[in-house]
């Protein structure tokens, strides 16, 4: 879908600038193009989207469903199906989670999304077969499914909701009023396209320098932290280097397909599978340049509290996997 945005960061990256396609400078500005031009372009159209489902479909009716109805957690599971299916790295699923918070849906239900999101995906699941065989490829992605259930479950018990930022309640305000104006002007797709058109720009431009600043950081990691650092460290397999390696992971941004072969050469070189999977996760989930992004709909202290749940649940999986594989 956004192979010709690679394609255009090449040509500006390599051709233009004449920038070499092997340096780390090269990797850097071509990796910083290509995420901001698709984020940017995936918030506009979920946010556009969800400005279209919130103008015909009764989005407070479902989430008072599913704030009512018992479904004994199988809200979360069906967000991490959801997450597990959409190919998104960490920092694309920040602008599907404004859509979610925009579109109403309980926050521990979006955390569930935003938790599997990066974490699994189609590509990462061929990659992991072809790489690894049928029985981890299924440990994988049921656990990040399960990882994503499971976190979204608890972050929903702290009733989390006061620690969005006033950006984000200012949002959620405008989309109600909205909602009572359409209702009560009753007007058609056509004389509403504009104002949704003019909200979701509204959106993009509230969160363009949080885009930046995270890609950008996100692009000096890809380009020049050396994967050789981390194989180094984590070989030993003593109970320590599963928390090291999902600490050492947090500055590094990568979604999961590009991070599988760099799971896979440390596997070669004799780092244990679940710590390297557990790296792999932290990577994709738990990323410097996503905290940046987060900061405009989370207070520090709400990403502390998310980032300290993943933390914990990748961490436990790291010492499962070890064990069973």
């Amino acid at each position: 879908m956004f192979d010709w945005v690679q394609k255009l960061a090449d040509w500006l990256i390599y051709a233009v600038f004449n920038i070499g396609a092997e340096t780390h400078l090269g990797k850097s500005l071509n990796f910083f193009v290509y995420d901001t031009v698709k984020i940017l372009i995936l918030l506009f159209v979920i946010v556009f989207l969800m400005g279209i489902v919130n103008t015909y479909f009764p989005i407070e009716k479902l989430k008072n469903y599913l704030n009512r109805k018992k479904l004994y957690g199988l809200e979360y599971f069906f967000a991490s199906i959801f997450g597990a299916i959409t190919p998104f790295c960490s920092c694309s699923s920040v602008p599907l989670f404004i859509g979610f918070v925009h579109g109403g849906i309980p926050l521990g239900v979006t955390f569930s999304f935003l938790i599997t999101s990066p974490l699994v995906n189609e590509v990462a699941i061929a990659m992991f077969l072809g790489m690894f065989g049928v029985k981890v490829t299924l440990i994988y992605a049921l656990s990040g499914i399960l990882l994503g259930t499971l976190g979204g479950w608890l972050l929903e018990k702290f009733k989390l909701e006061p620690l969005l930022t006033d950006w984000v309640k200012s949002v959620l305000a405008n989309a109600q009023k909205s909602d009572i104006e359409y209702e009560e002007k009753k007007r058609n797709f056509r004389q509403r396209l504009p104002e949704i058109t003019r909200s979701a720009w509204d959106i993009v431009k509230g969160v363009l320098i949080y885009i930046i600043i995270g890609v950008g950081i996100g692009a000096a990691m890809h380009g020049y932290v050396p994967e050789n650092f981390f194989a180094t460290y984590l070989g030993s397999g003593a109970w320590w280097t599963v928390p090291l390696a999902v600490l050492a992971a947090v500055p590094m941004y990568a979604n999961a397909a590009g991070i599988v072969p760099v799971i896979q050469v440390f596997v070669a070189k004799g780092i244990p599978l679940g710590t390297a999977i557990a790296f792999m996760m932290a990577t994709v989930g738990l990323s410097i340049p996503e905290a940046t992004l987060l900061k405009k709909v989370m207070t520090l202290k709400l990403i502390g509290i998310f980032f300290g749940v993943i933390t914990i649940c990748i961490v436990i999986s790291g010492y499962i996997f070890n064990l069973i594989l």
